[in-house]
């Protein structure tokens, strides 16, 4: 019989950090979701409200599921360089993509569940862009609990940790779960550069740094320029403040070691980069998730903040000023970033 022990030192072999067993039915916490929605929390997302149903009920996601296989993968590679980088991208994209690279593992955790039983079953794997709240699931497989920034804490690991499951019809026996330790903390509340966290473990996507690089596109108003000027792609500040983030562990893992000065993107130098070469930057990365008009509205709104006199020209020149070399700066929303940029 495949036992929840044996999968969970499978999981460990393969390259996850931590494993953990969660019952697919009995998270009251995934029908949140509807109320979330209501409130307009999602902003331009409207795939999850069409997924909404889905995402509260894993047995929709997977019918039949009985046991949800939850994994947690440390992406913390080492301390930022001082003073902090302008522009910053988030930890978890300046290395591999890790929808790929967690969809491999999965793949090859799910093989090695197959051939360990004669019992047939069906299964389903998600990373992140998948139909399942990953936090809520892995809180209920024991790996941590969900902190107030609503990002899922492991008492050894911290929050920097990558989340992916599968979901199955075995019925693996369950992890307990593990008591909130967040106390009277606020400081990822009161740190927010944005105000995005409205309440305990709710956050406002609209005013979120990582939705406004990432997800929002076209142009920005005032507010949401100021926001985001100086993050290239998401941001970790509720994240860098939070007391179990103190001394994270660091991984060695080579998927996640910053790869091609994503741990310090130069701004300047990125803008004058012709489309193809600025793709190269981000490509096998979690920055292909935003449009090449989104990465440049954002290069030239942190070149506004970057006290650099001698920018303005830069400005003026995407991809060095050879005709037809930057298509991307011809989007309305980075002429309106870059108008801004000038006159900071």
């Amino acid at each position: 019989m495949l036992t929840s022990a044996a999968v969970k030192a499978q999981a460990r072999r393969l390259g996850f950090d931590l494993c953990g067993v969660a019952p697919a039915t009995g998270m009251p916490e995934l029908g949140r979701i509807h109320d979330w929605v209501a409130r307009g929390y999602h902003g331009e997302m409207r795939y999850l409200e069409r997924s909404a149903d889905v995402r509260a009920d894993v047995t929709r996601f997977l019918p039949g599921a009985r046991s949800v296989v939850m994994t947690a993968t440390n992406y913390f590679a080492g301390a930022d360089p001082t003073p902090g980088p302008v522009p910053s991208v988030a930890r978890y994209a300046r290395g591999e993509d890790y929808h790929l690279v967690l969809q491999e593992r999965l793949d090859a955790l799910l093989a090695w569940m197959q051939e360990a039983t004669d019992r047939p079953f069906d299964a389903a794997l998600f990373v992140d862009k998948h139909w399942v709240q990953e936090r809520v699931v892995a809180a209920y497989a024991g790996l941590g609990w969900i902190g107030k920034h609503s990002l899922l804490i492991n008492p050894d690991l911290g929050s920097w940790v990558l989340l992916a499951g599968i979901a199955t019809t075995l019925p693996l026996t369950p992890d307990v779960l593990v008591a909130d330790q967040c106390g009277a903390c606020t400081l990822c509340i009161d740190a927010c550069p944005t105000g995005a966290i409205v309440g305990e473990r709710e956050v406002d996507a609209r005013r979120c740094i990582s939705y406004l690089t990432i997800e929002k596109d076209g142009v920005l108003d005032s507010r949401e320029k100021a926001a985001v000027a100086g993050h290239l792609f998401g941001c970790d500040v509720c994240q860098e403040v939070c007391p179990w983030n103190l001394a994270p562990a660091v991984t060695t893992d080579a998927a996640w070691q910053p790869r091609a000065g994503r741990e310090a993107p130069d701004a300047a130098e990125l803008w004058q980069r012709p489309d193809d070469r600025l793709h190269d930057f981000i490509e096998g990365s979690p920055l292909t998730h935003a449009s090449m008009a989104q990465v440049r509205r954002n290069l030239a709104l942190a070149i506004g903040v970057s006290g650099d006199a001698s920018a303005r020209e830069v400005l003026n020149r995407p991809g060095r000023g050879v005709k037809n070399a930057a298509f991307s700066a011809d989007a309305p929303a980075v002429r309106d970033a870059v108008a801004w940029a000038a006159k900071r």
